[in-house]
């Protein structure tokens, strides 16, 4: 979890209009004194294909203390290397998931 004297460096909302399949990407940054990663929140959002985990589809975070994802409700913890690694995890998810919508 993020420090209090750590700031949140990356505030991202990315709406994607209903001829490209809707919903929002969100990216949420939160950085040390030292520009390191100390908190993320990675997520594909689509209230209209899964309206539970407030309409969280696909999403990588470091709440609660561990790493994780998230798929349609489903919660398991993910190996963490470095946050440019989870990144990609997450893109590439979205491209796949995107590409059979």
């Amino acid at each position: 979890m993020a420090a209090k004297t750590d700031t949140k460096q990356v505030d991202d909302k990315f709406e994607i209009s209903a001829k490209k399949g809707n919903g929002q990407l969100r990216r949420e940054v939160w950085v040390d004194s030292a520009g390191k990663v100390t908190r993320y929140n990675l997520a594909y959002i689509n209230h209209s294909i899964y309206p539970g985990d407030n309409g969280r589809v696909i999403g990588y975070d470091n709440a609660h203390g561990y790493h994780h994802k998230h798929y349609f409700g489903d919660v398991t913890p993910e190996p963490f290397v470095s946050f440019e690694d989870t990144e990609e995890k997450f893109e590439a998810d979205w491209i796949v998931f995107k590409d059979t919508q």
